[in-house]
């Protein structure tokens, strides 16, 4: 899940505890949070300047129609956070990781919402030095 950090960063959630990730507006996307369970387990990635994944949430809400679009086909997922990264990883290193190159955040890096693999998902705790 991606987030510029001047709208809503990591260490907004730290402090909300839990919020509701609304306001997508890509078909794909809204797929992508509408295939999300309860216990799911994200990759909080900080966009524009910063370009990096900084933590690790979880989803403590399954997808529901997102509020913010009344009478539209939207929908929205409750995240809260589980551990910030020891380390960013920044997406110049995840471009530069051959076990990332099928990654969609790299494939598809307009998206606000992608799936990750176990094994991407794995590698980028490793990259940034996290055990869970």
């Amino acid at each position: 899940m991606k987030s510029e950090p001047s709208t809503y960063a990591w260490q907004d959630l730290v402090r909300d505890r839990k919020t509701a990730w609304d306001g997508v507006r890509n078909f794909e996307a809204r797929n992508n949070l509408r295939a999300m369970k309860k216990g799911d387990l994200v990759l909080f990635y900080h966009s524009g300047a910063a370009k990096a994944v900084v933590g690790v949430g979880k989803v403590v809400r399954a997808a529901y129609p997102d509020a913010s679009a009344p009478g539209e086909d939207w929908s929205c997922v409750d995240i809260a956070p589980v551990r910030a990264l020891a380390e960013p990883v920044s997406l110049d290193r995840m471009h530069n990781e051959a076990k990332l190159s099928g990654f969609a955040l790299l494939k598809r890096p307009r998206l606000s919402v992608v799936p990750a693999s176990v094994a991407e998902y794995e590698r980028i705790l490793q990259l940034g030095k996290t055990k869970l």
